[in-house]
């Protein structure tokens, strides 16, 4: 392809832009006392779990273990948008991120099945009257309603600017409510004596990771295997870019994430007439990161010569 000519667009690539900045380093104080109290109440919760009984706190510990994992991963990912390429690493360690993401997936549906198999063990088998300590359970989960209410609102003001503080907060907040579910399941064992209702609960939250969780997996794997990030219209994509001045036909189009924040596009542009200089490609970029969240974009520029065709066209190429 040495007769085409090649514009790249490199002046797009702001990845300090509103799109796709990552957090500032006061976030991360905020990173290591969520995950630090997050951990303690783990633990707490493990403890009492098993001097009590009660499996629905083990499944509530299971679950607060995985936003720890989360948390911390997060975390992760942070600190290593903020590392420069290499020679090795031309794109960097953001795509350490979603492994990350895959393998905490792995993680929590592990535990969903150990939650299910001792709860259901429990219900067929039944529960002595008086195991479980409807008290303590109420305790332990108001406990955690705090210290995930607490956590929630460490990210709270910074949850609009960047989409992994976003999914710190709305992890946090949605913990907090499950919590708050085996408080009334303890409220509920310790006014009535049902402890099947401990074994259910456990059910219930077991689900309630699972539902999410399996949305965490699903676009673990999506991103994993370089599909369109959700939320960008590939085909929209296309029709803007066959509708610049002077474009005669797109080939080769590529859009697919860097990172669970960066994307990254690379596409052929046929301009008959190119003329075009770098601020056409400065437009191009800039037009690509606000219309559609795409802050990593490669253009190249080929005249169309007949005799020297791109052997990357048309779109059906790979």
């Amino acid at each position: 392809m040495s007769a085409h000519d090649h514009h790249h667009g490199h002046e797009g690539h702001s990845h300090a832009g509103h799109h796709h900045a990552s957090p500032p380093a006061t976030f991360d104080s905020a990173f290591a006392l969520g995950s630090a109290l997050n951990a303690t109440f783990v633990i707490a919760e493990i403890t009492f779990g098993l001097t009590a009984h009660s499996v629905a706190l083990l499944a509530d510990a299971a679950h607060n273990l995985g936003d720890v994992l989360g948390l911390l991963l997060a975390w992760l990912a942070v600190w290593l948008g903020r590392r420069t390429p290499t020679a090795t690493r031309t794109y960097g360690y953001g795509r350490s991120s979603i492994l990350a993401s895959l393998a905490n997936a792995v993680v929590l549906l592990v535990g969903v099945g150990g939650i299910t198999l001792e709860a259901v063990q429990r219900l067929v088998e039944g529960v002595p009257a008086g195991e479980v300590g409807g008290k303590t359970v109420m305790v332990v989960a108001a406990i955690g309603i705090a210290i995930n209410g607490l956590t929630a609102m460490l990210f709270a003001r910074g949850r609009k600017g960047d989409l992994n503080v976003k999914g710190a907060f709305l992890h946090m907040a949605a913990d907090a409510a499950v919590s708050a579910g085996v408080v009334i399941a303890g409220l509920v064992v310790l006014l009535t004596g049902w402890t099947w209702v401990d074994p259910v609960t456990s059910l219930a939250i077991a689900a309630l990771i699972l539902v999410s969780t399996w949305g965490l997996l699903r676009d673990s794997v999506n991103l994993a295997l370089d599909k369109v990030p959700e939320g960008i219209d590939a085909s929209q994509v296309q029709a803007f870019l066959a509708a610049l001045p002077g474009v005669s036909e797109v080939h080769d189009l590529h859009i697919w994430p860097l990172s669970t924040t960066h994307t990254a596009l690379t596409a052929h542009l046929v301009l008959p007439q190119a003329d075009h200089d770098d601020a056409f490609l400065q437009h191009l970029t800039v037009e690509l990161e606000e219309r559609f969240g795409i802050g990593h974009a490669t253009i190249q520029v080929e005249r169309g010569n007949e005799a020297s065709p791109c052997q990357l066209a048309p779109m059906s190429v790979i």
